[in-house]
């Protein structure tokens, strides 16, 4: 089984290269974002207790997120592994997810891969892809770049986690797809 915890900055390339990594190795992902949305949009109880949190402006607290993700690792899935997209992001988060997938896969956190890319290119990037979604939060300078350094802040603790257990992966995040792709196939390879 592969696990495997993917890092990557707004902007990053992130959500593409994780479809790639799907296709490749049979992976299912797992983003904090779609569990929340699934959650709140379907009542589950997780999902109105995390609502409740964000109505006030506070956010969520960590055991509502994990609860969240040992019950969609509970479903059923043919597949041969996950990537975990944001979570963790903190040493607790990574403490937990650790424990989790050992107690519920029987298995380990397989490695961190982390797109670096420059933070011109990713405002560069993230302007371009407001103009053609749409979203607020990609048009604006100082909100993007906020969001950048926010990502940094949060992730920080949780790479030098992974370095220590010698699974933190940095791979450049620049260039063509296809060729960005082959670089973390081949770091995964090394690890089946």
């Amino acid at each position: 089984m592969i696990n495997i915890v993917l890092f990557g900055p707004p902007g990053s390339g992130k959500g593409t290269q994780a479809e790639n990594l799907i296709s490749k190795f049979n992976l299912k992902q797992i983003s904090t974002g779609d569990l929340f949305r699934f959650n709140m949009k379907n009542d589950t109880p997780l999902g109105i207790l995390a609502k409740s949190y964000i109505d006030k402006g506070e956010l969520v607290p960590d055991k509502v997120t994990t609860d969240m993700l040992i019950d969609e690792l509970k479903k059923p899935c043919d597949c041969d592994g996950y990537i975990f997209d944001g979570y963790p992001r903190t040493s607790f988060q990574t403490e937990c997810l650790d424990k989790i997938v050992k107690e519920e896969l029987k298995s380990e956190i397989s490695i961190c891969l982390s797109l670096i890319v420059e933070d011109r290119i990713l405002v560069e990037r993230l302007i371009n892809r407001g103009k053609s979604s749409g979203r607020k939060d990609d048009s604006e300078v100082s909100i993007i770049t906020n969001r950048i350094s926010e990502y940094y802040k949060k992730t920080a603790e949780v790479a030098e986690l992974y370095k220590e257990q010698g699974k933190y992966v940095e791979i450049n995040g620049v260039g063509e797809i296809a060729e960005i792709s082959q670089k973390l196939f081949a770091e995964v390879e090394k690890i089946k």
